[in-house]
């Protein structure tokens, strides 16, 4: 019966990190979770650096609120302007990004040394994949490119409509028309995964798609285990709460599309973050 039982808290700018979340759930099924969808102020990939900063310190106040062991940013645009931050702002409590998992699952994919991100603008302007990359790549050739409108097709649920095929193939058709095309597609959106049937189609089977989900939550099992702070056995079913600045019906239903299985009417919390 040892161990930490408090949650683990788990943050995104809407409904993509419920992608995380998922990973998370199935990597550490002794744990429980709490889950903060900022959905009354999404997209955050279009806002300023400070704009993303303040929105997250209110949300993690929330998750804070809430006696989380840890914090994870399942958002890329938050992991990239906020992270430190967070860090020395929410400190002694671990604060886990998508960023660096999601980089280094990159550079264990290619082959040719060309990775190509597909993020928000606000990632994709502050850089911060190329840098993570780089970091254990010296010599990787790293192209950024901003795909907002993914962001707005999977939230609205069309993973695989006539628009969601158009604006695949009008993001990616010039990079790989390219002699220097890349051999990995890094996802660098939480969003992003809901689409990856559509993307893997157009760019096919020899492109490698990472998904940082699955490395965040290897990451954070890491992080645990140095912390000592696992839940230990024993402790009853997973649990999983869900809060949202807005609109908790349409959480819910468009959410199950992103965490792989239903969320039961009325299990969405609507929270105001000013009043965090």
């Amino acid at each position: 019966m040892a161990g930490d039982p408090r949650p683990i808290g788990v943050f995104d700018s809407g409904m993509g990190g419920l992608t995380v979340l998922r990973a998370l759930a199935g990597r550490l099924p002794e744990e429980h979770f709490v889950y903060l969808g900022d959905t009354a102020r999404l997209p955050y990939g279009t806002k300023s650096p400070d704009t993303v900063s303040a929105y997250a310190l209110q949300a993690t106040h929330l998750l804070l609120g809430e006696n989380v062991k840890m914090v994870v940013i399942a958002c890329n645009t938050a992991s990239a302007v906020a992270l430190d931050a967070l860090r020395g702002a929410l400190a002694p409590v671990p604060v886990i990004g998508v960023i660096e998992p999601g980089a280094r699952a990159g550079v264990a994919a290619t082959r040719n040394k060309r990775i190509a991100v597909l993020a928000t603008e606000s990632t994709v302007r502050g850089g911060a994949y190329a840098k993570a990359i780089h970091r254990f790549m010296a010599d990787a050739e790293v192209t950024q490119l901003a795909c907002q409108v993914f962001v707005a097709l999977a939230e609205e649920g069309w993973t695989s409509t006539r628009a969601t095929a158009a604006a695949v193939e009008d993001y990616l058709e010039p990079l790989f028309a390219r002699a220097d095309a890349p051999d990995t597609l890094v996802l660098g959106c939480t969003h992003f995964p809901v689409l990856a049937a559509a993307i893997q189609h157009h760019v096919g089977d020899a492109i490698t798609l990472v998904d940082s989900a699955e490395t965040t939550a290897a990451a954070v099992a890491e992080a645990l285990a140095e912390s000592a702070l696992q839940a230990g056995v024993g402790r009853g079913p997973q649990s999983i709460r869900f809060f949202a600045t807005d609109s908790p019906e349409r959480f819910a239903r468009i959410g199950a599309i992103f965490l792989g299985s239903a969320i039961e009417d009325g299990a969405v919390t609507l929270v105001d973050l000013k009043m965090a």
